[in-house]
């Protein structure tokens, strides 16, 4: 249905918002009707201008919403032949609208039957499954930097916040993805050298400089990687993943102590052990401690 933008404005008014406050007034129960129905619309623009703002498309809606305000100036200053032209060619936008929003409206209809619609309405997955998937993600790439030698160092911040560390390297605020962190490390790049930070499953920085472990019982056959995990590992609570250049081992440090040669079955344990299964069932403790002092 197209609207003619140029109509009687004071008719419109009276049959349709003053009948409609005297149907809520005979009826007060609509009100809710009316406010939800709101909040829906309003939620549901606010995604779309959140989709479409920075993109090509946000300059046709500009151009959009001008065309309108000028028709319905045209009709208020009973500019005939204007309006009669705007008009003519509000009716023709509309065709216009689809063909040119064709990819967009194909994707966001395609999306309505796929999980992708969760991440539309900001509805994503919990954060202990989320983790879980990073921890594949991150044995997967470090055993692939073990088999080809390349040294790495992937440092996962926990409750200590490491943000003095964080600074130092290069932000990167990127998702998880095994593909990025293999390609980080690689050899002679620019962001090799250094460790890479995962903080709220993000990489947030990468080339990061660690201190240094300097107690006279490490081992002195432990190359500066190693030295740097137990460092931070001792001055934090951050679990850290570190391949060797030299034998493509991978170790894990964690509370200053070094779990040194692990297999890929055995990392995968670990990490999901001290990120995932002690850090959920400690916070559900705490929720649930809570819950029964508020009781008392």
């Amino acid at each position: 249905m197209i609207i003619n933008l140029g109509m009687n404005w004071e008719n419109f008014y009276k049959d349709n918002i003053i009948a409609y406050i005297k149907s809520l007034q005979g009826n007060p129960l609509e009100l809710i009707t009316l406010i939800v129905d709101l909040a829906i619309v309003i939620f549901l623009l606010y995604c779309f201008f959140k989709i479409v703002k920075g993109s090509r498309a946000w300059q046709l809606i500009k151009g959009i919403v001008l065309l309108i305000i000028a028709t319905w100036v045209s009709g208020l200053c009973n500019l005939k032949i204007l309006n009669w032209i705007l008009t003519g060619i509000m009716n023709l936008g509309v065709i216009a609208i689809i063909v040119i929003f064709q990819p967009e409206l194909r994707r966001g209809l395609e999306q309505l039957g796929t999980n992708k619609l969760t991440k539309f309405f900001g509805l994503d997955k919990d954060v202990s499954t989320k983790t879980k998937e990073d921890i594949y993600k991150i044995v997967i790439a470090a055993t692939e930097l073990s088999k080809a030698k390349t040294g790495a160092l992937i440092v996962m911040e926990r409750d200590i916040k490491i943000q003095d560390i964080i600074a130092t390297g290069i932000p990167m605020n990127a998702e998880v993805s095994p593909q990025l962190l293999v390609n980080i490390f690689e050899p002679k790049t620019p962001l090799h050298d250094g460790a890479v930070v995962i903080s709220g499953n993000k990489i947030v920085s990468a080339a990061c400089v660690l201190p240094l472990a300097d107690d006279k019982d490490i081992a002195k056959e432990l190359g500066t990687r190693h030295r740097a995990a137990i460092g931070i590992s001792k001055e934090s609570d951050s679990i850290v993943v570190i391949v060797s250049e030299e034998t493509g081992k991978m170790s894990v440090a964690k509370d200053g102590t070094l779990i040194a040669d692990v297999r890929e079955d055995v990392l995968k344990k670990i990490l999901i052990s001290n990120l995932v299964t002690k850090r959920f069932t400690e916070e559900r403790k705490k929720g649930k401690n809570k819950v029964k002092e508020d009781n008392n």
